[in-house]
């Protein structure tokens, strides 16, 4: 097997020809064979111009061309699978396309994405609700496997009350409730999540069981609960933000629930790439993560693998 050209890995007409495709839904649209002028009428976009990104497609495999009409492959309905993320008007889509910035974060430590489009990523979100709805179903579409798995895998029982903090709307915790009949739970999040979980709670048949709370994990915590689980959120945060967010926690004296992709058990350098430019952020092995929690007071009790590439790590004040 030869080495790749590195023109082949530089190439970006087709990853951008994907996302165009996703973003315009062509996968769909072509399901049954379609013209680029047909595609066209439908998506308000150029037939010339669609008509060349289409043809790019065809020699990649995504899309194949019988006279003037293009079908999906079975390659080009994966699109269907990774659309969260392939989708630029998407959170994850939108995220992606800053990594054209990555000299910014290279050549000054700052943010990519908030280099790109002026605010950073969080502040997006609150300023467009359809981009935090995206977000959201980005969130229960990467969960959608892993969350049951994350539920059956590990031992809530021993926590009669569970917060997950920045838990979206709901998703993990409704499928641990799910798991477990004696847990109660509460989701902190900001507003329009925390409305989302309380509908998702309804639809699963738990909120006699769950709650959602409007708040930042940065703020004073609610008190009292068993286990504060912190879900995919400390890689997005750098080394001082992430001690603010344990520090809080140790305030409310319950356990904390880290569960992430760690470094040395699955996660790769891509995500750590993507952390940086978009967050800020890092990915972390679990002996990093043990020193940075117990500088704010914790102790690592216990590891435990809890679904594919997702270990969580139980934190329990000194």
């Amino acid at each position: 097997m030869g080495t790749p050209s590195i023109m082949a890995l530089a190439d970006l007409a087709t990853p951008m020809s994907i996302r165009v495709a996703a973003t315009l839904g062509l996968h769909e649209r072509a399901a049954g064979g379609a013209t680029a002028e047909q595609l066209a009428a439908e998506t308000g976009a150029s037939a010339p111009a669609l008509g060349r990104v289409l043809d790019h497609l065809v020699g990649v495999g995504v899309f194949a061309r019988d006279g003037d009409r293009y079908r999906t492959t079975e390659l080009g309905h994966q699109i269907r699978d990774f659309l969260p993320i392939l989708d630029t008007t998407r959170a994850g889509g939108r995220a992606d396309l800053a990594f054209v910035e990555l000299l910014h974060t290279v050549t000054t430590g700052g943010s990519a994405y908030e280099h790109r489009y002026g605010r950073d990523f969080w502040d997006d979100l609150d300023a467009n609700v359809e981009l935090r709805r995206s977000f959201d179903a980005q969130m229960a579409w990467r969960f959608k496997t892993q969350g049951p798995q994350i539920a059956q895998r590990y031992d809530w029982s021993r926590f009669p009350r569970i917060v997950d903090l920045g838990g979206g709307d709901g998703n993990l915790l409704t499928a641990i409730l799910v798991a477990h009949p004696s847990v109660r739970g509460e989701v902190l999040d900001y507003g329009d999540s925390a409305t989302a979980a309380r509908e998702r709670f309804a639809a699963a048949g738990v909120s006699d069981r769950a709650g959602a709370i409007g708040g930042s994990f940065f703020d004073p915590l609610p008190t009292g609960a068993d286990a504060y689980v912190l879900c995919d959120i400390l890689h997005n945060w750098d080394d001082d933000s992430v001690r603010k967010i344990l520090t809080a926690c140790r305030n409310t004296s319950g356990t904390v629930i880290v569960i992430e992709a760690m470094r040395g058990r699955g996660v790769g350098t891509a995500m750590d790439l993507s952390m940086l430019m978009c967050f800020g952020g890092r990915e972390r092995t679990v002996d990093e993560l043990a020193v940075i929690a117990a500088e704010c007071g914790f102790r690592l009790a216990a590891t435990t693998a809890v679904a594919d590439h997702r270990t969580a790590l139980e934190f329990v004040p000194v």
